[in-house]
């Protein structure tokens, strides 16, 4: 199916589209005549304003410190790079013995590093570095003296907590990787950092413990990175597709969190961590389908209470997913199963309602969509305003005149209230409702049972690095279902420590 699609679409083709490709000049490697570099960077970038190119002379040898406006910072570039250079005296100076001292007998700054090609060069300046380029040296010097500004810590805005920690990742990946190694203050805790992204040049870092990953979970991931052949990387969730295994499946094995704590626990568990700079949402690999139930606060109440939690979700996906289209089902097919006195209640209310049960809770939950993305899209303040009085006006109006049931209305209310418990699986359950509210009307409580039955075959398949996403539920472990459905103490989970490796039908070494 999946190849088939790609034939249509490579046949439909427009000329226009290209696929993407690197650019001539990311091999090209620094000349030692210093003009020649400096004529050649202005050609690459098409003398773009933002480049500046600062000439000096360094003990009687021309040298240019290039940087991008907005990425350093000035005034530390002047203290440690500019001024210490300018008054710099070498008896007998040459190029070899300038470039020597600044790479191995000063450190103007404590991430510097030498590169020899163009790509290097603009990756550097556009990520904040000052180069320094001599004139009869075939390399440059990158000084890391970022400076470009970046939002504060705050608290997560899509994973509130009661308990625990109140920051949230930011878009700078370095401050990121500083929040979990604040938390995980252990040598086995590593970063490794990769560079995605034909033009983006993104930095991505992989977070694992040394001690806790499988090496073969690692190398799977790493070799899936290396065919990401894409023009720009601007969010995490343009990885996504390249670390699924099931495309046409509609749950991910790919897990997403906005908190460091709950990366850093993620990571405690043998699982493997890829933060992208640019965007706060961090990507968990592998991911099971129980944790979309699980969220920080459950290990930090009692058990009891989150033994209660839990299990309202579970029922909160349930209604979400199957109410309106149950509702449809029993009052068009199955009036038989609803007791007396609700039944006549729901045939007055639809009595004079034009269209039938399948259309108004098609288009009333379609309505209810539209609503949300407006809310979601316009200025906060605005958003609010308009979700709250399209649902009571929209809603009101739509019964008064006659268009929908009451009860219907209700139905929505109660599903759209359901569906906000599990924001992690929203997009799931919108695509499941509208599904199933079709199936319903068509073919009643049996279609729904069939296309349950085919939506778990769905979710069973997904396989994602060897650990099944229905672990352990399916392959079935009493002893893993401590921290499922409820959450033992801290007494017995503390007892050992939990592997992802280690889950049931796991085939991770």
């Amino acid at each position: 199916m999946k190849n088939l699609f790609e034939n249509i679409i490579s046949r439909e083709k427009i000329s226009g589209y290209k696929n993407p490709h690197v650019k001539n000049f990311e091999d090209e490697k620094i000349n030692s005549v210093l003009l020649d570099n400096l004529v050649n960077i202005r050609k690459i970038c098409s003398n773009s304003d933002d480049i500046t190119i600062q000439k000096l002379k360094i003990c009687s040898i021309d040298c240019a410190v290039i940087t991008c406006e907005g990425m350093y910072d000035l005034k530390s570039t002047a203290e440690l790079v500019i001024n210490p250079l300018t008054k710099l005296n070498i008896k007998d100076c040459k190029s070899q013995n300038l470039f020597e001292y600044v790479t191995t007998k000063t450190m103007l700054s404590t991430d510097q590093k030498v590169f020899y090609t163009c790509g290097q060069l603009f990756k550097f300046i556009m990520s904040g570095f000052v180069v320094l380029l001599i004139d009869g040296i075939n390399c440059g010097i990158a000084m890391g003296i970022q400076g470009f500004p970046i939002r504060g810590i705050g608290e997560p805005a899509s994973e509130m907590n009661i308990r625990g920690s109140q920051e949230g990742f930011v878009e700078a990946l370095r401050v990121n990787m500083t929040m979990i190694r604040r938390r995980l203050k252990t040598p086995e805790l590593c970063f490794e950092i990769k560079t995605l992204g034909i033009n983006s040049k993104t930095d991505i870092c992989l977070v694992y413990r040394t001690d806790m990953v499988s090496e073969e979970l690692l190398n799977k991931i790493r070799q899936r990175l290396e065919n990401v052949k894409i023009d720009n990387i601007l969010e995490s969730g343009y990885l996504c597709p390249f670390l699924e295994s099931h495309p046409l499946s509609i749950f991910s094995g790919v897990g997403s969190t906005e908190r460091p704590d709950t990366l850093a626990a993620k990571v405690s568990e043998g699982r493997v961590g890829i933060l992208v700079d640019g965007t706060p949402f961090a990507l968990t690999i592998p991911k099971l389908f129980a944790e979309n139930f699980q969220s920080f606060d459950d290990y930090t109440i009692q058990p009891f209470y989150a033994a209660l939690i839990r299990l309202l979700k579970y029922t909160a996906f349930f209604i979400s997913t199957l109410l309106p289209a149950l509702y449809v089902a029993v009052a068009t097919f199955h009036p038989e199963l609803v007791p007396g006195a609700l039944l006549y209640n729901i045939a007055s209310a639809e009595e004079n309602t034009p269209f039938p049960l399948v259309f108004e809770a098609f288009v009333i939950h379609l309505f209810y969509e539209i609503m949300r993305e407006a809310g979601l899209r316009l200025p906060r303040a605005v958003g609010h305003a308009v979700s709250i009085i399209g649902a009571l006006i929209i809603g009101d109006a739509a019964v008064t005149a006659g268009l929908i049931g009451a009860p219907m209305v209700m139905v929505v209310a109660l599903t759209a209230i359901s569906s906000f418990v599990l924001p992690s699986l929203y997009e799931t359950i919108a695509f499941l409702r509208f599904l199933f509210i079709i199936v319903g009307g068509a073919f009643g409580i049996f279609g729904i049972a069939v296309v349950m039955c085919v939506i778990f075959i769905n979710l069973c398949s997904v396989n994602d690095y060897g650990v099944p996403i229905t672990s352990p539920l399916t392959p079935f472990s009493l002893y893993s279902m401590r921290d499922v459905f409820i959450r033992s103490d801290w007494k017995i989970l503390g007892k050992e420590e939990m592997n992802i490796s280690d889950m049931p039908g796991s085939e991770i070494k």
